[in-house]
């Protein structure tokens, strides 16, 4: 205590008023100091937040073209479901819309007519009475047929025997991302069997 008292006097005023002047290593931090430390931080703070900003943009970006590319991969699937599962009955069309008979052996079900249109800007999918979206934004597309090694835009070539069945049928597809083709080949009928 004395010793600190001895210090407060020595370290007083003029007027011998005791003031206490801390020593070195207690001293804090000055305005200066603090101001810089704050102006550092939010420095750190903007990049850090542009960083954040710029990964959350490219996840957006990612999941979009991840779900387009699954809405593709989904109608390509359905297409090749359907023409794998044609039935007896003729497959008609050519140009923008095609049209076929399905059935689902395993499910025991009755025959399904289905057609495919491409019409304002989709690729629609009318199972019996039902219109589905198969694909939105699809500027134009075109289906084609192929029998003995040649293509042709329309089916049945012959419109007397239009049960006659090609061997393979095209979708050409035009997307925002580029040109899309699914070729499918037709299983044989009962009746082309041996």
């Amino acid at each position: 205590p004395c010793r600190r008292a001895r210090r407060l006097y020595q370290s007083g005023d003029v007027e011998g008023r005791m003031t206490a002047t801390p020593r070195p290593d207690e001293r804090g931090f000055t305005l200066i100091e603090v101001m810089v430390s704050l102006g550092l931080f939010a420095l750190i703070a903007m990049a850090g937040l542009g960083l954040v900003d710029g990964v959350m943009g490219v996840q957006g970006r990612t999941e979009a073209k991840l779900d387009r590319t699954a809405a593709i991969q989904r109608a390509m699937f359905v297409i090749g479901s359907d023409f794998d599962q044609v039935s007896a009955g003729g497959i008609s069309g050519g140009g923008v819309q095609v049209s076929l008979v399905r059935s689902a052996p395993g499910l025991g079900g009755p025959p399904v007519p289905v057609r495919y249109v491409i019409a304002g800007g989709q690729l629609t999918r009318v199972a019996g009475t039902q219109p589905q979206l198969a694909l939105g934004e699809v500027q134009s597309g075109q289906w084609r047929f192929l029998s003995k090694g040649s293509w042709t835009d329309r089916w049945p070539v012959d419109p007397k025997v239009p049960d006659a069945r090609p061997d393979a049928v095209a979708v050409t597809l035009t997307l925002p991302e580029g040109v899309l083709r699914k070729v499918v080949a037709l299983p044989a009928s009962a009746k082309d069997l041996p």
